[in-house]
């Protein structure tokens, strides 16, 4: 199947489901008497895909997921073991996104910003044409855009392992500690954003390579939202509820205070934007795809 073929498909079921309305709303060690929030933290290796997009390997492991100390729908904190996976190091790009899409909608343009104003199905229609390109399953069937997570491809990261790897091993608020005043160093956000996002990769990487998983964009998950799911306590590889009518945005943007940007923080969104969706720019993702 061509590119042009395969996204003839999916557009129709981006304006068949339009949902009308917005609503916004070396390891690092595990804090001060606090048992290992990860029981296994090999060193990650970096790829490059056939694309020209860097990856990363993140291994298998065990954390814990939430924070009782957080908002209502962080709670239960619960024990998660995530399998191995890949993950972009840094949000895509305009440039990266437009060469696939053959179109820019961010706000802020610039080839080396993330892409942003891009709602849930395009990116998994995204997440698609780049497998196509690489000669991968796509993992989104084009029709129901039911998640195939056998399949070779790219993919939207599932909330808990977007989470996992923010975490690299930590149970702190941040990736890199509780202390807030350290935030500008690794984020754009509320407090040094100037209202806009910034090229990625210029703060500081968390322990596993990733770059700008606190603010910048907040990112697109795979997993349907939903307030209460954590008291079911999955505690293998959870992908989220079955329907809702709302997506999960993880990692906070330029827009959020410090606290909209801890590794716990949940979001959510309309997966459809309507034709005004404040927030929206602030709105990015990145892709993983899973580990032989």
């Amino acid at each position: 199947m061509t590119l042009k073929s395969h996204l003839a498909p999916l557009v129709a079921v981006l304006v068949a489901w339009l949902i009308v309305g917005c609503n916004q709303n070396s390891a690092p060690m595990p804090a001060a008497n606090q048992p290992p929030a990860v029981s296994k933290t090999n060193a990650v290796a970096a790829m490059t895909t056939p694309s020209g997009i860097e990856m990363v390997l993140i291994p298998a492991g065990e954390f814990i997921m939430g924070d009782d100390r957080g908002d209502d729908d962080e709670k239960p904190a619960h024990k998660v073991h995530v399998s191995a996976f890949h993950m972009d190091t840094r949000e895509v790009t305009q440039k990266v996104y437009e060469s696939l899409m053959e179109k820019n909608p961010s706000k802020s343009k610039s080839p080396e910003k993330p892409v942003e104003q891009v709602d849930w199905y395009h990116a998994a229609l995204y997440c698609n044409l780049r497998s196509l390109k690489e000669g991968l399953k796509p993992c989104y069937d084009a029709k129901t855009l039911a998640c195939d997570f056998t399949a070779s491809g790219y993919r939207l990261p599932t909330e808990a392992e977007w989470e996992y790897a923010c975490r690299a091993g930590t149970q702190t608020k941040f990736s890199f500690g509780d202390d807030a005043a350290k935030l500008k160093a690794a984020a754009w956000f509320k407090a040094n954003g100037a209202q806009t996002t910034h090229p990625v990769g210029q703060k500081a990487p968390n322990a596993w390579g990733l770059y700008d998983l606190h603010g910048n964009v907040a990112e697109w998950c795979h997993d349907v939202y939903s307030e209460s799911h954590y008291q079911k306590k999955e505690d293998h590889d959870p992908r989220g509820p079955a329907a809702g009518d709302k997506r999960v945005l993880r990692g906070g943007s330029w827009r959020n205070s410090e606290e909209g940007c801890r590794s716990s923080a949940r979001n959510s969104e309309t997966p459809r934007f309507a034709d005004a969706c404040f927030g929206s720019d602030g709105y990015g993702f990145r892709c993983v795809k899973r580990a032989p």
